[in-house]
C-alpha cells in the first residue's frame, strides 16, 4: 500500500522546497511530484494522453480535472517508492473531491496526511516578490494567486480535518526547522 502525502500552502509558503528536501533526504523511500511536472512528463512520453494534455496546455487552456487526477494517480502507482509527496494539490474543492472519489476506488493508495504549510500573507508576498523569477512574481499577480489559494481553503481544511488527515506546520521559521518538523511527522506515518 502506497502512502500519499499532500502538501498545500500559499504561494511562497515553501511547500515545494520543503517537499523536495524531504524526498531527497530519503530517496529510497519517498518520491516527490508536483502536478505541473507530472503533466509535462506525460507530454514528454509522446503518449496519446500526453498529446491530449499538450493540446490543452499549448493553447493556454486548463487541463480537464479527470486528466489531472488520472495523471497524479498514475504517477503514484508507477512510483517504486513506498511514499509519495505531491505538493500544491488540491488547489480547489473540485480537485479535492475528484481525488477523493478516485482514491476510494484505488486499493493500493492510501491518503495518509495533508500537510498545510502556513505563512502569513505578508511573508508569502515578501518571498514571492523577492524571488522575481518571472511574470507571476508581480504584486497584482501575487494578489490574484493568493485569492485563488485562500477562497477554497476553509472548505479544504474542514474536509481533511473531519477525516483526521490535516496537519498544520508553520512555514515562518528557518527552512531546516520546518523540514525537520514535516519530515518527523511523515516518518511517524510510515
Amino acid at each position: 500500500m502506497k502512502k500519499l502525502f499532500l502538501v498545500i500552502g500559499a504561494p511562497g509558503s515553501g511547500k515545494t522546497t520543503d517537499a523536495n528536501l524531504i524526498a531527497s533526504g530519503a530517496p529510497e523511500r519517498i518520491a516527490h511530484f508536483s502536478t505541473g511536472d507530472l503533466l509535462r512528463a506525460e507530454i514528454a512520453t509522446g503518449s496519446e494522453l500526453g498529446k491530449t494534455i499538450d493540446g490543452f496546455l499549448s493553447k493556454g487552456n486548463l487541463v480537464p480535472l479527470e486528466i489531472v487526477v488520472g495523471t497524479i494517480v498514475s504517477a503514484i502507482k508507477n512510483s517504486e517508492k513506498e511514499a509519495v509527496i505531491i505538493d500544491g494539490y488540491p488547489r480547489s474543492v473540485d480537485q479535492m473531491m475528484a481525488l477523493d472519489a478516485i482514491l476510494k476506488t484505488e486499493s493500493g493508495i492510501k491518503l495518509t496526511a495533508v500537510i498545510e504549510v502556513e505563512v502569513s500573507e505578508q511573508t508569502a508576498k515578501e518571498r514571492v516578490l523577492g524571488r522575481a523569477r518571472g511574470a507571476d512574481d508581480k504584486a497584482e499577480v501575487f494578489g490574484n494567486r493568493m485569492r485563488v489559494y485562500t477562497e477554497p481553503l476553509e472548505e479544504i481544511r474542514r474536509f481533511y480535518q473531519v477525516k483526521g488527515l490535516l496537519k498544520k506546520v508553520s512555514g515562518e521559521g528557518a527552512i531546516d526547522a520546518i523540514v525537520a518538523e514535516m519530515n518527523a511527522f511523515i516518518q511517524t506515518k510510515m
